[in-house]
């Protein structure tokens, strides 16, 4: 059931309102993917902070799609 609502999200570019690690956040899902250990994560951005992270999938909670509000994604231009 996540894994269709992180994909219904990436696809139409959806914020979401997730718990991590016990505390409310807004988080741009850019992509799904797993880490070196094998374990599914998901990569995007946290409060509209201005990095990119990888935040471990097993510890989102309470995952609500806020159909109001799109993003567009970050794309660094290098120099």
């Amino acid at each position: 059931m996540k894994t269709e609502i992180f994909t219904k999200a990436i696809s139409n570019r959806n914020r979401l309102q997730i718990l991590y690690e016990f505390e409310e956040t807004l988080f741009e899902p850019y992509y799904l993917s797993l880490d070196k250990k094998g374990k599914k994560v998901v990569f995007g951005r946290l409060n509209n902070a201005k990095e990119i992270k990888m935040i471990e999938y097993d510890k989102i909670l309470n995952i609500k799609i806020l159909n109001y509000s799109h993003f567009s994604p970050i794309i660094p231009i290098l120099n």
